[in-house]
Formats: C-alpha cells, structure tokens, sequence
C-alpha cells in the first residue's frame, strides 16, 4: 500500500511548477558557473554558497507547505485501511526523493556535459546536497505535523533554517574568539557536527586543498574529518541528522488526533 500512495505523492509532485523552476535553477546556475568561471574549483565554491542555503530553505518551506496542503488526503487516508506509518512514509519520501533528483539532474547533468562530474569536488557537493536535502524535508514533515497551524509551522520552519545557516555560524565564531586562548579544536569540531550545514561544507571544502588557508583550525578538520574516522562520523551525523526528525515526525504523525 505504501508504493501506491507514494507513486500518487510522486506524481502529484512531479506537477509542480515549483519542481521544474528548482531543476532549471540548478541546472542554469552550474552551466553558468562552469561557462563563465575558470577552474573547477570556483565553480564548486559557487554552487557550494547556493546549495548550503537554497536546498535547506526548499525543503522547509514546500515540506512544510506539503504537510498542510495534504491535510484532507491524510484525513482521507486514515479512514481507510492503510496504515499510518505507510501514510507518512509516503508523504515524506514522495516529496523528498523528487527534489532530492531534480537537484542530482540539475548540477549533473551540465557537469557532465562539461567533464566535471565525477571529480571529487563534484561528487561531495552531490553527496552533501542529496542529504541536505533529505536532512531538512525530515525537519519540515516533523514541523508541520507538530504544529497545527499553517503561519507558525511555516514560521517555526524559517526561523530553523535562520538558526542553521545564518546565526550558528556567528555562536560558534563567537564562542571561538571569546575562548580564543584556550584549546577549542575538538569542541570546535563537536559544534560542527551539531549543524548539518556546517558539516556539509566542511566535507566539500575538504576535498580542496584549501585547508592550510583555514589556519590552525582548518588543519584540525583536516587532521580529523580527513582521517578515515573523521568520513566515519560525519557520515554517520549526516545520517543520525535525517533519521532523528524522520523518527519525530513519524512518532507525532502516529500520536496526532487529525
């Protein structure tokens, strides 16, 4: 029953407008980089700054959308014989792994076209965008099945994004820099792992040689995520960032009176 409901999710989301105008933003936004831009290497840098902000603030905003445009299917759903944990499943893979796609189509397909896509700037800035991706939609499902109210999920949701790509990075500089003298490398790398989107550009810079141009602390994440035990735990955060609000929303999706 899951697979019917989540090809009828596809293919409802497949529709929107908002899906093509993401793939043809991404896919424009590479040509362009990779055409006007010389090296590799500013292109990556280019689309790193637009993916690490524009994935995360997609999918909280049409994830939570998504949940309360779908309130009367849910209702629908639940007066049938179909499970709850299938209804979520669903909805939540359904808008996701589209999006997830069209981000994959639209940066590979240029890279691609253009020999780029199988370096390993290319590959991280894949991986990391796909669980991006993933990360914030799990947030969103879970913000928009707690909150009942469209205007405060939608605002809960911002304010997220807001705290994960803007104002963490200024904790943590603050923190850096009010500490200064003490030795702050592997709380400094424990605050990172506590922001997907810190750990997401941390993997893709890493796959530069850029890290000797970080100081001593980018010499830290060298020495730390660069090791096999570093991949190991940022991996593993990334996926413990996607299982943890799956785990929530589900656990509230099941729990709420509709």
């Amino acid at each position: 029953m899951m697979t019917i409901l989540l090809r009828y999710v596809v293919r409802d989301v497949l529709r929107s407008k908002w899906l093509a105008l993401y793939l043809t933003f991404f896919a424009a936004v590479t040509e362009g980089l990779l055409y006007f831009t010389a090296g590799e290497a500013k292109t990556v840098i280019g689309l790193m700054n637009v993916v690490l902000l524009l994935i995360p603030l997609a999918a909280v905003v049409f994830g939570t959308l998504h949940v309360h445009h779908n309130r009367d299917f849910v209702e629908l759903m639940l007066t049938q014989p179909v499970s709850r944990p299938s209804i979520f499943g669903a909805l939540y893979l359904g808008v996701a792994l589209p999006f997830m796609a069209a981000f994959v189509i639209g940066v590979g397909v240029p890279s691609i076209l253009h020999g780029v896509a199988f370096t390993a700037p290319f590959q991280a800035l894949i991986g990391t965008g796909c669980a991006l991706t993933m990360v914030f939609f799990a947030i969103a499902y879970f913000v928009g099945v707690a909150i009942q109210d469209k205007a405060t999920a939608m605002g809960a949701a911002f304010l997220l994004w807001l705290l994960f790509g803007v104002v963490y990075d200024g904790v943590i500089l603050g923190v850096t820099v009010a500490f200064a003298d003490y030795p702050l490398e592997m709380a400094t790398i424990g605050m990172i792992v506590g922001n997907p989107i810190d750990l997401a550009r941390i993997i893709v810079m890493l796959t530069f040689d850029y890290a000797a141009l970080m100081g001593y602390t980018g010499a830290v994440f060298q020495q730390f995520f660069g090791t096999t035990t570093g991949i190991m735990v940022s991996t593993l955060s990334l996926a413990l960032w996607t299982l943890i609000p799956v785990y929530a929303g589900y656990r509230t999706f099941c729990r709420k009176d509709w």
